[in-house]
């Protein structure tokens, strides 16, 4: 599938003119930091218009938290942010800040996990996006492959071994109705499928559904004529 990221600074964006230029899913910006006041001026905005226009959704939180304490901070926010919408794609820790990175691998480590164990606790399915080098310098292998993944190398070909749900493959992509350059994603699993079935991301799963009444096969009839009632029954066919 193919897909944009954007956020505030991507402007105004028709998504119905996104729509018709071939964009299958839209991956927005919730917010950034550890405050609410921190929200995606224009989340709201591309929620609704990208919703409107029929545009499968996921969603961002870009990371500025350097302790395991601020990513559960930001993971509050972000949940906050969500409430009451439904994402068809996974919501992403965005980690890239060089702040985080100079903390090492651990604490990086640990940081996505403590992110991603609260929205999953929340009901989402979690996912952290990065770019490829330092998802092979700052990133565990047990988390690599714990949580969705989402990873940022621009050119040609992703130069990972792993399996990766979505790659972001360029920064400078073109797409009607943004205005200026947009990232461009790639998408290799079937999240929307797999999210509804399990009831994730502000969906019912289709199990916990409530099992309509079972229709009986003969219905009772009673018909009067003439001051006669007869009583009977008519099979369903």
């Amino acid at each position: 599938m193919k897909g944009i990221d954007v956020s505030a600074h991507n402007g105004a964006i028709c998504w119905q003119s996104v729509r018709a230029d071939g964009i299958e899913f839209a991956i927005l910006r919730a917010g950034y930091g550890r405050h609410p006041k921190q929200k995606d001026a224009r989340f709201e905005e591309n929620y609704t218009a990208a919703t409107a226009a029929g545009i499968p959704l996921g969603a961002y939180w870009y990371s500025y938290a350097t302790t395991v304490a601020e990513a559960e901070q930001e993971a509050a926010v972000c949940i906050s942010m969500l409430r009451g919408k439904q994402f068809a794609f996974p919501i992403y820790f965005d980690l890239e800040e060089a702040a985080a990175l100079a903390t090492g691998k651990g604490n990086c480590s640990a940081m996505v996990r403590a992110f991603c164990n609260a929205l999953e606790q929340a009901g989402y399915w979690a996912g952290f996006y990065t770019s490829r080098s330092v998802l092979s310098s700052h990133i565990d292998d047990t988390i690599k492959t714990r949580y969705a993944l989402w990873a940022a190398e621009w050119g040609e070909k992703l130069h990972y071994n792993g399996t990766v749900g979505i790659w972001q493959h360029s920064e400078r992509g073109a797409v009607r109705g943004v205005s200026g350059n947009v990232d461009l994603d790639l998408c290799y699993i079937d999240y929307p499928a797999r999210i509804r079935a399990k009831g994730l991301n502000g969906f019912e799963s289709a199990e916990s559904l409530p099992t309509p009444p079972a229709m009986s096969e003969e219905i009772p009839v009673t018909l009067t004529v003439s001051g006669t009632t007869y009583s009977g029954t008519l099979k369903q066919t």
